[in-house]
This record gives C-alpha cells, sequence and structure tokens, in this order.
C-alpha cells in the first residue's frame, strides 16, 4: 500500500536508463507509484519505461531528462558525478518548487578501487542545494545495491536508507518513498551539510562488494 504522503504524485528519475535510475523506478513502478524515467536521450528512455511497465504492471512513461523533471513531483537524481552540477544548471527553472531526491556519488576509480572525490560545495547534495536554489534538495539512497534494485528475481532489498535534508516535510516525504520499496527503511540521516560522509561511504561498501562478492548495504540498529 503507498503511503498517504506518496498518494497522487508522480516520481521523475533523471538518469532513469542506467543502473541505480532503473532499478529504483523498477521498485517504485512495482509498488504502484507512477514513474517518468528520464535520460539524455528520450527513445532510450521510452523505450525502457516501456520494458519496465511490462515487467511490474506499473505506469511507466519516459522522457529526455527536461521532460521528466518537468512532469515529476518528486525528483530523483541519478545522474554519473561528472555531468551532475551541467546537468542541474541546465534543469533549475523546471526543477523550481519541487523535491529534489540527490542520490550521486562523487567517487573516482584507480588499481585500487574506489575512492571519495573532494567537492569544493562539500558534497553532491550541497552542490545541487546550492544549483537549486528554488527546490528543496533531500539526500537519499547512496548507499543501495543497484544490481538488487534492478533484479526481477529479488523480493526485498534488506537495508536502510540514510536520508539527509534541511527541511522535515521533505525528508518524511523521502522516507516515505523508501519505505514504498519491500525491506528498505528510510532513516533520517542529519542536515544537508553531513552529506559527505553518506556519499564517500559507497567507497567502503564497494571494497566490502570487491572482497566479497557481495551487494552489501547498511542497517541501522536500535531506531
Amino acid at each position: 500500500m503507498t503511503d498517504s504522503l506518496l498518494e497522487g504524485r508522480t516520481v521523475a528519475v533523471l538518469g532513469g536508463t542506467g543502473p541505480q535510475g532503473r532499478g529504483l523506478a523498477r521498485r517504485w513502478a512495482t509498488a504502484g507509484i507512477p514513474v517518468v524515467i528520464g535520460s539524455r536521450n528520450a527513445e532510450r528512455a521510452e523505450a525502457a519505461a516501456a520494458e519496465l511497465a511490462e515487467a511490474t504492471g506499473g505506469q511507466v512513461s519516459g522522457s529526455d531528462n527536461g521532460g521528466a523533471a518537468q512532469q515529476g513531483d518528486i525528483v530523483v537524481v541519478a545522474v554519473p558525478w561528472d555531468g551532475h552540477k551541467e546537468l542541474l544548471e541546465q534543469l533549475a527553472a523546471d526543477l523550481a518548487g519541487k523535491v529534489v531526491v540527490d542520490c550521486v556519488n562523487p567517487l573516482g576509480f584507480d588499481k585500487q578501487g574506489a575512492y571519495a572525490l573532494p567537492v569544493e560545495e562539500g558534497s553532491a547534495l550541497q552542490q545541487a542545494t546550492a544549483v537549486l536554489a528554488d527546490s528543496t534538495v533531500v539526500g537519499a539512497f547512496h548507499n543501495v545495491s543497484a544490481v538488487l534494485l534492478d533484479d526481477p528475481e529479488v523480493d526485498r532489498v534488506d537495508t536502510d536508507v540514510l536520508v539527509l535534508g534541511d527541511v522535515r516535510e521533505a525528508t518524511d516525504l523521502v522516507q516515505a518513498l523508501a519505505d514504498a520499496i519491500p525491506g528498505v527503511r528510510g532513516v533520517y540521516g542529519g542536515r544537508a551539510r553531513n552529506a559527505h560522509q553518506v556519499e564517500a561511504f559507497t567507497a567502503n561498501l564497494i571494497s566490502v562488494n570487491r572482497r566479497y562478492k557481495a551487494h552489501s548495504g547498511l542497517r541501522v540498529t536500535d531506531v
């Protein structure tokens, strides 16, 4: 059953043809939440949407990222870090007045594995907040396995999602969005200024996955 906070709301996923964005779209469509998949290429987005609609029985449509941003009541940013700021600058007007969920991890990769990149604003979430002055930006879904999210054979994704932001109503909404995925729990993780370590922690999880051939996640105890 969809949380009352989500009733009547459409979720747009920018970068929805990538592994993480597609996986999140799959889970929300399965939960009965209308989803718009965004991509740089509208045809690619429409093809992915048709496939997910058939697989989930959900309401899924596709558009370019600009069209998806316009259609979404809640807009999830799941694009590569190297195109993060540029895309948000282009779509700032389309995202005005909306809750924007940033789940981008600024990571680099070398022979030793993944590592956190420095961000001038402090984190991807703080960068998005600076660019999107007329939006309410929340950070979430940084540490969730894209492989598990997009696997139709996986019924439950057993993990917690840390939700970060400065507006209580917005973080409550995004916690409900996390709770809509079976096995997932949204947990308030602090204000936007605390996002850096949550984004960077993904590098640690990638190291865990490489060592143990796993799809690790995060659980918060005693909450």
